[in-house]
């Protein structure tokens, strides 16, 4: 799952930042804010597509670079909401 959960925030970052430049994908752990990949805007755009595609909530006090600055933490924060939620049943 966790591997879906990456193809799919990595697909959204190529479309929507990069214009569809595959070539210019980043790493995992690459800072897509330090890489100016992202902005303050583009943290904005992630949280929506976030709450969207994977019908999570994003609080605003986890909109913090150890959860949005890779995609490896994406990865791994939509993972953590996602066995949350189905540990408490919803």
């Amino acid at each position: 799952m966790p591997q879906q959960i990456n193809a799919e925030i990595r697909a959204f970052i190529v479309e929507n930042f990069l214009f569809g430049d595959e070539s210019e994908a980043p790493a995992d752990d690459a800072s897509l804010i330090e890489s100016d990949i992202v902005d303050s805007t583009g943290i904005l755009e992630m949280v929506s597509f976030l709450e969207e595609h994977f019908s999570v909530e994003v609080a605003d006090p986890e909109i913090v670079p150890e959860n949005f600055d890779t995609i490896a933490r994406l990865t791994a924060f939509v993972a953590g909401k996602n066995k949350a939620k189905a540990a408490a049943g919803t």
